[in-house]
């Protein structure tokens, strides 16, 4: 069956990539001016054009107004207020939500002009993001022009001769996913090449994916390229690589280390959100600069108070510029984040962050024959969220054949979704080739939170019973 065509403007896309260009070698000044002028459109359309905002920013000079002093809305009150959050006025939840659990209409035109996902759910409140053909500029222009580009990639910068493999959720409406299915539809030269692989399969099956597609570069989350990495050492996956591509969750030194001795190559590290894909991007020496032109993020304590440079903020806040169908303003986006005073040696004038994002534990459980099964954190929390509709969730190994499955909501309806959870969990398990291993469901308990206060969904505590 033939695919539609997914929103692509030309012309928009070559003028926004100029755009970009000019902006990655301008200095301090020329940046903010960017953002300035960026932030007083963003403000003006919202306050004409979206419902909550016209309330929320009356009187508001836009061409003034100070981000600090702007409201911030949690990602719960803006999906409990989705139709007056937007500025277009045909763009309904319940429209939007009917599309995204069709998985044959991944990448496909919503209404003609927009590119629909929708996240998985991390934080508990899974959500809907629409993009429209000025935003996915944007993104393309920041992906193909701000990717760290190694010296013998400059005659092939799209890397149209390499065979990209990503690994990750496949079946439904992610922006990963949702955004390679609409690269491959609007380039055929990357359709035979970039190929989606899902880290749910058991990893042996995983290791024969890959090696039916033999790709030059992988691209996953640092958990799974840790984990194929090690398959790597150990001689049973094969791969001859030219690059890996992380993202998603946090990449410690040690991680890198690894995947760097595992294919013998160079991991690049990039960072993102379902809310704006390329938030950040790594340079040849190896730091993460922000892609500030387009995106502002304001690190902040727990009472949502600015954290000065140097120090980790126990939140963020995500102001979108690009994306004015559904303005992120001051939006709370989770992640730690710190701002590097001094300048990179690379000579950019993008700031440079670290970020601590997700990092959840991969499980280790008795399989047949007494063998360990390694299982992929966000591989478990695909499957809770998916086929249990489970979000707000925490799952605790405790032994080799123990998990805790818990949630802070109480009740009937806590009991059955945590009961749909592990019936989930056991399918899976059974076809990785885990058995006898038991699932405690546990309602009305608090999450226990990782450093630094950040909520972790899947921990990994062998002989904690609490």
């Amino acid at each position: 069956m033939l695919k539609s065509t997914p929103p692509f403007d030309p012309w928009l896309t070559w003028t926004t990539a100029g755009e970009v260009l000019l902006a990655t070698h301008a200095d301090a000044a020329g940046l903010a001016a960017r953002r300035s002028r960026r932030l007083a459109n963003l403000l003006t359309r919202a306050a004409r054009e979206s419902p909550l905002y016209a309330q929320q920013l009356r009187g508001v000079d836009a061409a003034r107004a100070q981000l600090q002093d702007l409201p911030t809305f949690s990602k719960h009150d803006l999906m409990a207020r989705f139709d007056d959050w937007v500025t277009d006025p045909a763009l309904h939840l319940d429209g939007l939500r009917r599309f995204t659990a069709d998985p044959s209409r991944i990448a496909d035109p919503y209404l003609g002009r927009y590119t629909v996902w929708e996240s998985s759910g991390s934080s508990g409140e899974p959500s809907v993001f629409v993009q429209d053909a000025a935003a996915l500029a944007v993104y393309d222009a920041l992906e193909a022009l701000r990717r760290r580009t190694p010296v013998a990639r400059l005659l092939d910068p799209l890397y149209l001769g390499e065979c990209i493999a990503f690994v990750g959720a496949t079946g439904g409406h992610f922006a990963s996913l949702v955004s390679i299915e609409r690269l491959r539809r609007l380039n055929p030269a990357l359709a035979r090449r970039l190929h989606d692989v899902s880290f749910l399969q058991p990893v042996d099956r995983l290791v024969d994916s890959l090696h039916a597609l033999s790709p030059s570069v992988l691209s996953t989350y640092p958990s799974a390229a840790v984990l194929l990495a090690g398959e790597q050492l150990a001689g049973r996956l094969k791969l001859r690589l030219k690059e890996v591509w992380t993202g998603g969750e946090t990449l410690s030194p040690g991680m890198r280390r690894l995947i760097e001795e595992g294919f013998g190559c160079s991991v690049v590290q990039s960072y993102g959100a379902s809310e704006f894909l390329p938030l950040a991007a790594e340079c040849v020496r190896g730091a993460l600069h922000l892609n500030s032109d387009w995106v502002i993020l304001e690190s902040v304590d727990a009472a949502g108070r600015p954290v000065p440079e140097g120090e980790t903020g126990a939140s963020v806040l995500l102001t979108h510029l690009a994306n004015h169908v559904q303005p992120l303003i001051r939006y709370p986006l989770g992640d730690r984040v710190r701002w590097h005073s001094r300048a990179c040696g690379c000579g950019s004038h993008l700031p440079v962050i670290e970020v601590e994002g997700r990092s959840d534990d991969t499980l280790g459980l008795r399989g047949r024959g007494g063998r360990i099964v390694r299982l992929l954190p966000l591989a478990l929390s695909t499957v809770l969220e998916e086929e249990a509709g489970l979000a707000d969730f925490q799952l605790l190994q405790q032994g080799a054949d123990r998990l805790r499955l818990s949630t802070p909501a109480c009740g009937p309806h806590a009991q059955s979704a945590l009961e749909r959870g592990r019936e989930a969990l056991l399918r899976f398990l059974a076809g990785h080739g885990v058995a006898g291993v038991s699932v405690h469901c546990q309602p009305g308990r608090a999450h226990r939170l990782g450093g630094g206060g950040k909520l972790r969904r899947v921990l990994a505590v062998p002989g904690v019973d609490e």
